[in-house]
């Protein structure tokens, strides 16, 4: 796992993952991926809100044009995939069912 390869402890890496998948405002995120989350949040819930100082608050996390625009591109992506499943009925895998209950 990615977070194990960086130093974290395997129980602290699923805590770590356990933290985001329920609420990642209470997950110990730095600074950066707060803005990150904070941003592709409010791209998936209220995209026409998005105004220029949301891609402010990106550049003062240390966000750079070419990363805005791939935080905003994968963040899309992942809600036209969603939709399109959902249209389409698509069913979740049993492991991922229990991530949102």
């Amino acid at each position: 796992m990615l977070l194990e390869r960086e130093g974290r402890p395997a129980g602290e890496a699923d805590a770590f993952v356990r933290a985001l998948s329920e609420d990642y405002q209470c997950a110990p995120l730095s600074a950066s991926d707060r803005a990150m989350l904070d941003y592709a949040v409010k791209l998936t819930h209220a995209p026409a809100s998005i105004r220029a100082d949301d891609i402010g608050r990106l550049r003062q996390a240390g966000f750079d044009d070419v990363a805005i625009h791939d935080i905003c591109a994968i963040t899309a992506y992942f809600a036209f995939v969603n939709r399109m499943a959902d249209g389409l009925g698509v069913e979740l895998e049993p492991r991922l069912r229990e991530v949102g209950s």
